[in-house]
């Protein structure tokens, strides 16, 4: 599986077999480019336009956007998991969902807009995945300082920080990807791309951070 950052919470996974499952697809108002993406699935954790803007992609992308378990595409197992947008039972932002993608033998969880620590029922649905697509930029989500406690909650192999600022949203209220990395004990590694299989797994880095790319 090839995993590319498109900027923000996007992701594109992209299976062996040619499947093409993007997260959170973004509007232009976030200030990153939008760029012609193809898509087979898209995930959406919640719709605020940083996470739902399915019209961007290219193709006609089945849309997952509300909790439950379902094989949209041949080998492919997409969990979805309810969650709160903040830390006060969803009072301030609402819900928001956690995905768990089972493909080619290897679990990716994507944690959305998550605003919280995991619940015992969380941690049990989301337990141990390869590769963690975990938020840490705060005000919006969960800030550093907690996504390393929800790192040490689900003891993912691989872990990748997403929704932080950058030069694109630098007028948002969130943080450098900086507050996380210093927190972090092991050195992360810059990736263009992250490309694992379930026989090289646990050869991946510790943490990685991906470079942005425009698929």
């Amino acid at each position: 599986m090839l995993i590319k950052s498109l900027g923000h919470a996007k992701f594109l996974l992209e299976t062996e077999a040619g499947a093409r499952i993007v997260t959170d697809p973004f509007d232009a108002s976030t200030g990153y480019p939008i760029t012609p993406v193809k898509a087979d699935l898209a995930l959406v954790s919640h719709h605020h336009h940083d996470h739902d803007a399915v019209d961007t992609l290219n193709g006609q992308p089945q849309v997952i956007d509300t909790a439950g378990v379902s094989e949209p595409l041949p080998g492919v197992r997409v969990t979805a998991v309810e969650a709160c947008h903040d830390d006060q039972g969803g009072a301030l932002r609402g819900k928001t969902l956690l995905f768990l993608i089972e493909a080619e033998g290897l679990k990716i969880v994507h944690l959305g807009d998550l605003g919280h620590l995991l619940t015992p029922d969380q941690v049990k649905a989301l337990q141990s995945p390869d590769v963690l697509l975990v938020p840490v930029g705060g005000h919006f989500t969960i800030d550093a300082p907690t996504a390393l406690k929800v790192c040490e909650q689900l003891h993912p192999r691989t872990i990748v920080p997403m929704h932080y600022r950058t030069e694109f949203n630098a007028g948002w209220p969130i943080q450098p990807l900086s507050a996380f990395l210093d927190l972090y004990p092991a050195r992360a590694e810059t990736l263009q791309l992250l490309r694992v299989t379930e026989a090289d797994v646990a050869c991946q880095p510790k943490l990685a951070v991906l470079e942005r790319t425009d698929g």
